[in-house]
């Protein structure tokens, strides 16, 4: 059987200064190919990528084996489903490089996940790897606007979790300046914002929102600095969100999604029309599950998204649940790509609340909070328990402190954000209101629910 990735070049195009690196990165051919034509792609690449599992990496071989499927009955991308879902605690059990597909010296570097309980899930990438990571990256980049002449400042923490790097690799693909700040010492960050004249952030949505305050609290406005464009990964985020990093940063504020699993940042990201986040489909295929039952969620409607990467050389992974909820389109986009895009991550199997009956999501709170200007822009979800029933106290900061002395208005203000996510859960709440900046900050994912109840 031939490489995996001999139908894949490895090597990116010489530069032409007539047509700048932007045009090349966005690869029409591929970003805006008639659907039947993907599909027929995805379906010569799944072929492809089951029998190249199946031959060097061991744990699939068995996976495949215990329920009786071969390689060669994959003939349809509906046959996907034969093949039995891969789960984290998979990817830990085979740790550390138990499901490389490639002897170790061909990797040419190791990742992580961030996880801070037990074994991390590693990652192996070889060249190859690198290259598809890198234009998946740069893809994304040049869909939200990113330009060859930015300046950008990527405030994500380097080291083992993929994102700063997988960022920065993608911004000098296209010929950006990358400043690789790292996370931490805002005020320094602001610095640097102001005095590099930096013109895209990349970071958490959270940790942006930190630096707004900084930058506030330094007397660094929106207006002296020259940032445009923001990329905005690894934690969900709301619309509100996006529209108070908008207002506070003057940045046009753009989602992107990926995970270690697969291959880091680059999976998917939206576009200047912000519509969903296009799928880079020709490397990562998508399926929208009730993965329970194994059964496919209609277009449009919310599941957990399973991805299975097609090109992977290093570490292929098939049907990996993510336990991330989304739901997909495959309608074409205003700005001409015809790729399948993903809503926001509503939320996450393992993040979803039971309360009293009621599925609560973080995400439907944080849509709440922040759009309410009397109150700030962080907060916590505590998860208490009295006697048999669960309940939630949410802690937010108000905006003007001198609210905190002034019982009734303090009362009414409590009351409209009780009933305000009332409307939303269905569900009755009890709210903590708090002095200013006293709700904890995160450089990275921000942690935002408590559970007192086995503390």
């Amino acid at each position: 059987m031939p490489a995996v990735l001999d139908l894949f070049p490895c090597e990116p195009p010489p530069y032409n200064n007539a047509r700048g690196y932007i045009e090349m990165i966005y690869n029409k051919a591929v970003e805006c190919m008639p659907r039947k034509k993907m599909q027929e792609l995805q379906l010569e690449r799944l072929k492809r990528i089951v029998s190249y599992a199946y031959d060097n990496v061991p744990f699939y071989r068995r996976k495949l084996d215990e329920v009786k499927l071969r390689p060669e009955h994959i003939k349809t991308l509906d046959d996907i489903r034969l093949i039995p879902y891969t789960v984290k605690e998979e990817m830990r059990a085979n740790y550390p490089y138990d499901l490389l597909a490639v002897p170790l010296k061909k990797i040419v570097r190791i990742h992580a996940s961030s996880g801070t309980t037990g074994k991390p899930v590693i990652a192996g990438y070889t060249r190859a790897d690198f290259e598809i990571w890198s234009e998946s990256v740069a893809r994304i980049i040049v869909a939200a606007g990113g330009r060859e002449d930015d300046i950008v400042q990527i405030s994500f923490g380097y080291g083992l979790f993929t994102g700063a790097l997988g960022l920065h690799q993608g911004w000098e693909r296209i010929g950006a300046t990358v400043v690789p700040v790292s996370s931490g010492n805002t005020e320094r960050q602001v610095m640097i914002l102001k005095d590099l004249k930096v013109t895209a952030l990349v970071s958490t949505p959270s940790y942006a929102m930190h630096i707004a305050e900084t930058a506030e609290r330094l007397g660094v406005k929106k207006e002296g600095l020259c940032l445009r464009l923001g990329l905005f990964g690894s934690e969900a985020s709301t619309p509100e969100m996006h529209r108070a990093l908008a207002e506070k940063l003057g940045v046009f504020p753009t989602e992107n999604y990926g995970l270690t699993e697969i291959i880091g940042p680059g999976v998917s990201g939206e576009c200047e029309e912000k519509a969903g986040m296009h799928i880079a489909e020709d490397y990562f295929y998508p399926e929208i599950m009730d993965a329970e039952n194994n059964a496919p969620k209609p277009e449009g409607e919310y599941g957990e998204l399973i991805l299975t990467t097609l090109t992977k050389e290093g570490m292929p992974i098939l049907r990996y649940r993510t336990k991330d909820i989304t739901s997909i389109t495959y309608e074409p986009c205003k700005c001409g790509r015809t790729s399948a895009r993903m809503s926001r991550i509503k939320g996450r199997t393992d993040d979803m609340l039971k309360i009293r009956g009621v599925n609560v999501f973080p995400s439907q709170i944080e849509s709440v909070i922040l759009g309410m200007k009397e109150v700030g822009n962080h907060y916590e979800i505590h998860v208490q328990r009295k006697g048999y029933l669960d309940y939630l106290e949410i802690y937010v900061e108000v905006v003007d402190a001198g609210l905190l002395t002034n019982y009734a208005r303090l009362e009414a203000l409590r009351e409209k954000v009780r009933g305000a996510i009332r409307t939303v859960l269905n569900l009755d709440v009890k709210v903590r209101l708090c002095e200013p900046n006293t709700l904890k900050r995160f450089e990275g994912k921000a942690k935002r629910v408590v559970d007192e109840r086995n503390l």
